[in-house]
């Protein structure tokens, strides 16, 4: 059955290319309202709304931005986390639905808290801080009971019986789903994995498994029992899941075709019909009737809409589809070693060659989507081709794919930016001496990598919150952060020779390209050093840069008046350098 797709409500006819939207949805128990995250007043701000209605309502919880919100089984609390100076290091702030009884649980100090939750039917909120503590806070009690300690550890969900935990423990790329006893700290392994819930009963476990080569949906039985039974699996990836409280029902998140969304819901209406080409955030309300998720697509910012059984599907807070907007399509082709590749292709109107950008995303666990991309969209409407390969390291292509750029691997990686690039000259799209290098996060090391190694490729680039020396990114950035990197990039210790051959600072006497220099000023993940010293390398040597620096800002530019700034910076900078001449 598919679910019925009913108008967007619309905050705005016409959002500003800086915009976000609405996002991050976490539905009332009875479902009749949604709390979500919104830009529309400049930064992101938790706002509530009738799931019927246009009317929405904004929580104040201060001046931060926040990162998510979640609302309380029984209804009485919203869980905020939020980002103090925009930076990656989170707070915990309970507020009630009508704005009352602000106040502070988590995060405080130089501590960090991730993985917020609150237990089904019970008043508790299950958080991890540091990546070492596993807390659960009772608000009506005003307390904090820690259940679990350990290294690189994370709390997934707690017993009803308040006896066993569900941890996700380990680094990047060897992550494990663990029950713990918490009275002995006996480990049982559930699953390779990062995602898993227990059943009602308190016994069963529902997990995204990760040991194959595609993460599947697996319901493990009782320790000793039965084997674990699948429930979706696939030549594509389970993206994650939501389970009622009820354990009726169960909402599947699939990433298939090169990263377009797709939503099953086991035990209720199938598949439904999307109203955007990627979502993310399903979340049921408590008494599983509705459920919730964030759905975007090329030229349609991320907005909330919900679906349930009685009325379909229907937007809370959405606008349609920008009229013109480029639809990527996706292209496949071969890397330097016969590896298959792929990517999505912006392509400007009229016959090619055109000056082209290579986009690379961060993570490098991440993909690139046919989501929401103004940048590109931008660049595309002034005829630039835009390309955004997914490189080796990339997610949702398959677990070889995602760990076949660890350690030494990763000039494989490199190679695969030089190998989009002809891909791009071989089918006429880029003219030969205007492609442009673009990059955030591990996408701007990236960038930073490929304008080094291959410097006759380019014409400009672009470096947003990059890495430019791995020695330093390690002795800067947090702790729980570099623990859990060495098996992507490496040791620092005794990998330190490869680490210093793939850092980019080591390499700047091959750049040619004018490079452009983006940070938060605020960034604890790649600190900002990573920005300074390239930029005092660039002016000692007298090379041409512009470099653009966000005060009040992390690793994500949070206000809206910054990212129109980052927009018309970047836009204004490729092409001055890609006009043709």
């Amino acid at each position: 059955m598919r679910g019925q797709l009913v108008a967007p409500v619309s905050w705005t006819s016409v959002l500003p290319a800086e915009a976000g939207g609405s996002w991050g949805p976490s539905l009332a128990p009875d479902g009749g309202h949604c709390a979500y995250l919104s830009d529309r007043g400049g930064r992101p701000q938790v706002w509530v709304q009738p799931v019927a209605g246009p009317r929405a309502v904004l929580v104040d919880t201060g001046e931060s931005p926040v990162v998510s919100v979640q609302w309380s089984g029984g209804g009485d609390w919203l869980a905020c986390q939020v980002a103090p100076g925009g930076a990656p290091r989170h707070e915990v702030w309970l507020v009630r639905p009508d704005g009352s009884g602000l106040r502070q649980v988590a995060g405080f100090g130089a501590d960090t808290a991730e993985n917020v939750r609150w237990l089904p039917g019970r008043p508790l909120l299950a958080l991890t801080e540091n990546l070492t503590t596993a807390v659960l806070v009772d608000p009506e009690a005003d307390s904090r009971t820690v259940v679990a300690t350990g290294v690189l550890v994370a709390l997934l969900d707690v017993s009803p019986d308040g006896k066993r935990a569900l941890l996700r423990v380990g680094p990047r790329g060897a992550r494990r789903v663990v029950e713990r006893e918490l009275a002995t700290a006996v480990d049982t392994l559930i699953c390779l994995g990062e995602q898993a819930v227990f059943g009602p009963d308190g016994t069963t476990v529902y997990a995204r498994a990760e040991n194959g080569e595609f993460p599947a949906l697996i319901r493990s039985e009782p320790i000793g029992s039965a084997p674990p039974a699948v429930l979706a699996a696939a030549e594509a990836e389970v993206e994650g899941f939501a389970l009622t409280p009820d354990g009726t029902k169960v909402a599947v998140l699939w990433n298939v075709r090169g990263g377009e969304s797709e939503v099953d819901i086991i035990g209720g209406d199938g598949r439904l019909e999307l109203p955007g080409s990627v979502v993310t955030g399903l979340g049921w309300s408590f008494d599983g009737s509705v459920l919730a998720f964030a759905a975007e697509g090329p030229g349609q910012p991320p907005g909330v809409w919900v679906h349930a059984a009685s009325f379909g599907t229907r937007a809370v807070s959405a606008t349609p589809a920008a009229a013109g907007a480029v639809r990527p399509t996706l292209e496949t082709f071969a890397a330097h070693d016969e590896l298959t590749l792929t990517g999505w292709l912006y392509r400007p109107r009229g016959a090619g060659p055109h000056p082209a950008v290579i986009w690379l995303h961060g993570g490098p666990e991440a993909q690139q989507r046919p989501g929401h991309e103004p940048l590109l969209e931008a660049l595309v409407a002034r005829g630039i081709a835009v390309f955004a390969p997914n490189v080796r390291g990339s997610a949702g292509l398959g677990r070889a794919f995602v760990t076949a750029d660890n350690g030494p691997l990763r000039y494989g990686a490199i190679e695969d930016v030089r190998s989009s690039v002809r891909h791009l000259l071989d089918s006429d799209v880029a003219e030969r001496t205007l492609v442009g290098c673009i990059g955030r996060s591990y996408g701007g090391y990236l960038t930073l990598a490929a304008l080094t190694r291959f410097p006759d490729l380019f014409a400009v680039g672009v470096d947003v919150c990059g890495m430019s020396s791995f020695e330093t990114f390690y002795r800067h950035t947090e702790p729980w952060i570099a623990a859990a990197a060495v098996p992507k990039y490496g040791d620092p210790v005794r990998d330190a020779e490869l680490l210093a051959d793939l850092s980019p600072m080591n390499h700047l006497g091959r750049l040619r390209a004018p490079l452009m220099v983006v940070h938060g000023e605020n960034d604890t993940n790649v600190p900002v050093i990573e920005a300074e010293q390239l930029v005092a390398a660039l002016a000692e040597r007298g090379h041409p840069h512009r470099y653009l620096l966000f005060p009040g800002e992390g690793h994500e530019l949070q206000h809206s008046a910054n990212r129109a700034a980052y927009l018309r910076e970047t836009i204004d900078w490729l092409t001055t350098h890609l006009w043709r001449r």
